[in-house]
């Protein structure tokens, strides 16, 4: 077998000659094999000449073999001239005839060369904080303003009050879809109105009817109403002001409390934030190591790689956006970098497992597999289906050696602590802020 190589950047042109006699030689005894079981008409099962049987068979026995000769010296070109092919060859055929040397080319791009900078090169920051008992009072406050009490009241409605009202809205006169609402409640200031009916009711009494023009944006989800303006008449039925639940065995039920009271509460309370806080600290880390990775290492990778990138981007994008089919998918040009960097990252990941020997931990797995069932409603049937299903079980396995590989680099790397508190770390206690939505 002949081979010869030419390189274009990543693209790869394999040619290869396999020799007319080692064709000839395996279409040859295939045909004995055939001659043995062959059925013709004229001849006793097994016993037609080997000319007839060449003369029936021969085109479509040579065309089995150069199928498969092609297929096995293929691999043993790659593996010869050391490749790595990065996705499925594309095959051109050179010359299949019979009697001939068969030959072909096979274009393909390998993955890329990784030398990579040394990994004690890193410098990473970890932030270091501690769930303070402040912290736990700020969150059993902010649990307490989830379950608000509502007591009716006989006064004008301000910020904070849960009003109900009957509300009719017309636009060119007409009702639309949408525009009659009865018995609707809402909290003042909490954004489920446009900002118009808002205002318009804050300020009312019970009994008290307003008015108020809505123009809806633009980019309202409804097209029919989309930056159009309509005229409601907003009744006021009920007012009712707010004030936080006092912290009783009642409150520590209402979060899945049931013994132990305050101190068992506050005991949940500190768990969960504390993993909340191992988390984003993770993720940190994380984002660290990835960025730094990605800025030493600069790498160009296969465009078939980056090209079935952009389309598993595009695809997760149009799912998260609620798209039913392909031509709903977002335009490719903005998941081109992406995609190259998790093209990029995938291949230096894969270079640190293999420098640093890396196992995936099937403890590790197991643990994730557990983390993954819990979300679901019945955590032992999502366990059974990701065990019965090998694409699933692929994924787990791959996150797992990707977390093992970050932790071999962030014991390689040069890594200093930064004091931070829980607030500043994971955000609680900042703003949100809330979409305006029609009634």
């Amino acid at each position: 077998m002949q081979v010869s190589v030419t390189a274009t950047g990543l693209e790869r042109r394999l040619e290869v000659a396999v020799p007319a006699d080692d064709v000839q030689r395996e279409v040859d005894q295939r045909l004995r094999r055939l001659s043995r079981t062959a059925r013709l008409k004229g001849f006793r099962p097994g016993k037609a000449p080997i000319a007839i049987v060449r003369q029936q068979f021969g085109d479509q026995v040579h065309a089995e073999v150069v199928s498969e000769l092609m297929r096995s010296s293929l691999a043993e070109a790659v593996s010869q001239e050391h490749l790595r092919p990065a996705t499925g060859p594309r095959i051109e055929p050179i010359d299949l005839a019979p009697g001939a040397d068969l030959k072909y080319a096979a274009i393909f791009e390998v993955m890329p060369e990784i030398k990579l900078r040394p990994l004690d090169s890193i410098a990473i920051e970890r932030p270091t904080a501690s769930v303070a008992e402040s912290d736990i009072d700020a969150m059993i406050e902010s649990m307490r303003r989830q379950r608000p009490l509502y007591t009716e009241v006989e006064r004008p409605a301000r910020p904070t009050d849960r009003v109900t009202v009957d509300y009719d809205g017309r636009i060119d006169g007409q009702p639309f879809e949408g525009s009659e609402g009865r018995d609707a409640a809402f909290v003042l200031g909490s954004g489920r109105l446009l900002a118009e009916l808002d205002a318009a009711v804050t300020g009312a009494a019970p009994g008290e009817s307003r008015a108020a023009t809505v123009r809806y944006p633009d980019t309202h989800a409804n097209k029919s109403l989309a930056g159009r303006t309509a005229e409601f008449t907003v009744r006021v039925k009920k007012v009712e002001e707010q004030s936080l639940p006092p912290i009783d065995e009642e409150f520590c039920r209402a979060f899945g409390v049931e013994e132990g009271g305050i101190d068992a509460l506050r005991a949940e309370v500190r768990k969960s934030m504390e993993h909340e806080l191992g988390e984003v600290v993770r993720n940190r880390l994380r984002s660290q190591v990835l960025d730094t990775l990605y800025r030493d290492n600069p790498l160009e990778v296969p465009r078939a790689l980056v090209a079935e990138a952009i389309e598993r981007l595009q695809v997760e994008t149009a799912q998260r956006m609620g798209a039913r089919d392909l031509s709903q998918l977002p335009p490719r040009e903005a998941f081109e970098e992406p995609a190259r960097r998790r093209v990029a990252l995938g291949a230096i990941l894969g270079e640190i497992v293999r420098a640093e020997g890396v196992q995936v931990d099937r403890s590790k797995v197991e643990a994730r597999l557990e983390a993954v069932a819990a979300n679901y409603p019945k955590p032992e049937e999502a366990r059974r289906a990701y065990l019965q299903s090998p694409e699933a079980m692929r994924q787990l396995e791959s996150a797992v050696i990707e977390d093992q590989a970050l932790d071999a680099v962030l014991a390689r790397a040069k890594v200093t602590e930064r004091p931070a508190t829980f607030r500043e770390l994971t955000g609680f206690g900042s703003a949100e802020s809330s979409s305006e939505t029609p009634p």
